[in-house]
């Protein structure tokens, strides 16, 4: 009797017993053909069963497979979005075995051109952390969206942290409350991390403050290379601890400290291209939320109408998939504006910041 009658989880472990046994055998490429069709198997069922290695791929031996797997390049998905340039700098690739492997990763996971059909069914992966007010996700479309950017920036005192402590909490309720059922990190650049904060909103949200405050990893850096290599590190923390936000606050202060005066800029800015890209790409392959603050300056060109303007210029304005201004209003009010969405209209509303974390 063929295997294909038989039921599906029985088929799946006989015939991976079976595919090993024809691999481990060292016949030659006919003789291996030929067994395949005994087995009845097709390669739509082989390339299912098996699992995708990255050492299969042209030109990634065994000691390049270690050295790009160390700095997170262990999956298909991961080779497929990355550079060349990257490769070779990781792995000691050369340019044309970079470009293979690349290829080769992207012909498997099919990275052409879909329909739009195929990317709306994508979109539906989508998860979305609610902030805690029901008028901020409103503006928002249900809450702060995985798999992009999202910034907030502002003066000083118009509630940044308190955004980053209300989403600790947030993300870690079911999914059925607004949350994303995961754990959080929590890149501190400021030294402003205050876990005090989280209890505080965690007892007022009916949850465990110890409980939650376990399930919150921060890392201080120290300078833009250290924030850097926190980004990096972070994607063998995503899988181990099941994180499913990361957040930077702030995200330009340690460059804005290090490269002073015009001559620096360009230094500046391509660093700060290649961390937020390293953002976009966690936030992509792991379908997390990825939460940035920004700091702000004062244009002295506008001469009417409110000069701030968030610091790192474009590079960091077209990283940001969603942008909201914040600023203070009186007493304990402030007003969140949406300034960029690729699929939300502009608009603003006003909510409280008090003990209990962000509310209406």
């Amino acid at each position: 009797m063929s295997r294909v009658n038989k039921k599906q989880d029985e088929e799946y472990v006989e015939t991976s017993e079976d595919i090993k046994e024809v691999e481990d055998t060292d016949t030659n490429e006919d003789d291996f053909s030929e067994k395949k069709k005994k087995l009845k198997i097709d390669d739509d069922i082989i390339d299912k069963i098996k699992p995708k290695d990255i050492s299969d791929l042209p030109g990634i031996g065994a000691t390049s497979a270690e050295k790009l797997r160390a700095a997170g390049y262990d999956t298909y998905e991961a080779i497929a979005v990355a550079s060349p340039m990257e490769l070779v700098a990781v792995a000691g690739l050369g340019d044309g075995t970079a470009i293979k492997a690349i290829k080769a990763a992207r012909d498997s996971l099919e990275m052409g051109f879909e329909s739009a059909e195929k990317i709306l069914e994508k979109r539906k992966t989508i998860s979305r952390v609610s902030t805690g007010s029901e008028n901020i996700d409103e503006l928002l479309g249900g809450g702060i969206e995985s798999q992009s950017i999202t910034e907030v920036y502002g003066k000083f005192a118009s509630g940044k942290s308190q955004w980053c402590f209300q989403l600790c909490v947030m993300a870690q309720m079911p999914v059925d409350k607004g949350g994303l059922g995961g754990n959080v990190l929590y890149i501190d650049t400021e030294n402003s991390f205050r876990p005090e904060r989280v209890q505080d909103i965690a007892r007022y949200r009916g949850m465990d403050p110890e409980e939650v405050v376990k399930n919150v990893f921060v890392a201080r850096a120290y300078n833009s290379n250290h924030q850097m290599l926190l980004a990096e590190k972070a994607a063998e923390l995503i899988k181990e601890k099941n994180v499913k936000l990361l957040i930077v606050d702030s995200l330009m202060g340690q460059f804005r400290s290090e490269f002073t005066g015009r001559g620096t800029l360009s230094d500046r800015q391509q660093k700060i291209n290649t961390h937020m890209r390293l953002l976009q790409k966690l936030s992509e392959l792991y379908n997390i939320v990825i939460f940035v603050t920004n700091q702000v300056m004062s244009r002295p060109d506008v001469l009417f109408g409110d000069p701030t303007d968030a610091v790192g210029g474009n590079v960091v304005k077209h990283a940001s998939k969603t942008r909201i201004y914040l600023r203070k209003g009186t007493g304990t009010k402030r007003i969140a504006k949406l300034v960029d969405s690729p699929g939300l209209p502009d608009g603003e509303t006003v909510y409280n910041i008090t003990e209990d974390g962000v509310l209406d």
